[in-house]
């Protein structure tokens, strides 16, 4: 007997917008949606983002993409909005869309059309945060900080999370995770010079400076999460008496036995430069290059000679 259909805000906005079309639909040919749907046009200063909107980058040269789409097709999805209270300052608030809010103003509309919606404010951040998961819109750890606003200020637990967004208990446990990650590593995996597969490698480690220190090396040494989650392994064999960072060491890969073009270079630049060089192969496609020398003198004398050669 198949399991009962989830009652998850995961099904799009045809959950959301009466007359939506469902996912997979063909998409409308014009900006404006019939009066029936509960479609209204409302000026652009109107409305205004969320505060507690779960997307915080937005991509300049996409944004670019869609306000010139958007001069020559229009708003092809209407906004979501919901009223604000006149002490707050009147006007809409942003539920979904602030991507097409932004990319309106940059195409000089100061018109657009929303759906508004009569929500509270836990429900308008349900929205918010399933809209932009299901477009794949959130970077890993915007995810992580609306599951974590869901808890701490609505007091969601996992399971009642899993079933709101429609998301397996073990995905949202694991987002959560990477909240435990030390600021400097959240930096890292933000940008994307860190993946997901490296994050959880990392909250193997217990303590934040081993983090740090792993975060960096995999960084310069673009390290794959198997090299990641071995040195993981091995710090953490080594992590009593306060060794994890001695076991972190190694990381740099040791050096294999030369191999016949990497004797040949070595000896090449050894002529050349008239000193010792060594090539040390390190990975497939990376190494080191090892150049001796035996005074000062000398070492300036090679400086002045690679500078400017």
């Amino acid at each position: 007997m198949s399991a009962p259909k989830r009652n998850a805000l995961g099904r799009g906005l045809a959950a959301l917008i009466p007359g939506a079309p469902a996912p997979g639909a063909p998409a409308p040919t014009t900006g404006i949606r019939r009066p029936s749907d509960g479609t209204r046009t409302i000026a652009v200063e109107e409305i205004h983002p969320s505060p507690g909107q779960p997307r915080t980058r937005f991509d300049d040269a996409r944004l670019d993409e869609l306000a010139a789409s958007i001069k020559t097709q229009g708003i092809i999805q209407p906004l979501i909005v919901r009223t604000r209270r006149q002490e707050d300052g009147g006007g809409y608030e942003l539920i979904a869309g602030e991507r097409r809010w932004r990319a309106a103003q940059r195409a000089g509309l100061h018109e657009v059309p929303a759906v508004v919606r009569d929500v509270a404010p836990t429900q308008a951040f349900e929205m918010a945060l399933v809209e932009n998961l299901q477009r794949e819109d959130l970077n890993p750890l915007e995810e992580a900080a609306g599951y974590q606003r869901l808890v701490e200020e609505f007091g969601y637990t996992q399971e009642q999370l899993s079933e709101r967004v429609g998301k397996d208990r073990s995905t949202v446990a694991n987002a959560l995770r990477l909240l435990r990650l030390p600021e400097s590593v959240r930096g890292l995996l933000g940008e994307g010079r860190l993946s997901m597969g490296h994050a959880r490698a990392l909250l193997g480690l217990e303590a934040a400076a081993a983090m740090e220190t792993l975060a960096r090396k995999i960084v310069a040494g673009e390290l794959s999460v198997r090299r990641v989650e071995e040195l993981v392994r091995r710090a953490r064999q080594g992590g009593q008496g306060g060794n994890a960072g001695k076991a972190l060491a190694p990381a740099a890969a040791a050096p294999r036995a030369p191999s016949t073009s990497a004797r040949d270079l070595a000896m090449r630049l050894t002529r050349t430069l008239g000193t010792r060089v060594e090539v040390l192969e390190v990975g497939q496609e990376r190494g080191q290059i090892a150049i001796h020398y035996h005074s000062l003198d000398q070492l300036d004398a090679l400086l002045e000679r690679l500078m400017h050669s």
